[in-house]
């Protein structure tokens, strides 16, 4: 019955060492695990600062922006005289050309009537 004892402990034994391999597996397992989240959460913070700078260039460059677009408009406010100056020049061309048609069929009915006296001459 000696070897009957004995048999229980062993059992016990390579009960507690499959345990310790179950756990040590599950230990290993965790691990991998928070490793390979660890690797995905460095890996978002590389690139959210990657980002950052990205947009943080967009920045300057929106800036930059922001101060050309005021520089024109200043300089364009700076035109908006001769803008009316060649506005006023155009509607007094525009009327010099009205005038200049009138002077013409003018001239032309003038021309007629001289062609007409020297072709019929009064007697």
């Amino acid at each position: 019955m000696a070897t009957a004892g004995k048999e229980p402990e062993l059992q016990e034994d390579e009960l507690a060492e499959s345990l310790d391999d179950l756990f040590s597996s599950v230990s290993s397992m965790v691990k991998s695990e928070l490793q390979g989240t660890n690797n995905l959460l460095e890996l978002l913070e590389k690139m959210n600062l990657r980002v950052a700078e990205e947009y943080k260039g967009f920045g300057d460059v929106a800036s930059g922006l922001r101060v050309f677009v005021e520089q024109l408009k200043s300089k364009g406010s700076n035109f908006d005289e001769y803008v009316q100056q060649i506005d006023a020049i155009e509607q007094r061309v525009t009327e010099f050309e009205a005038v200049v048609s009138v002077l013409d069929r003018y001239v032309s009915l003038l021309e007629s009537k001289v062609q007409s006296a020297y072709q019929n001459p009064p007697s």
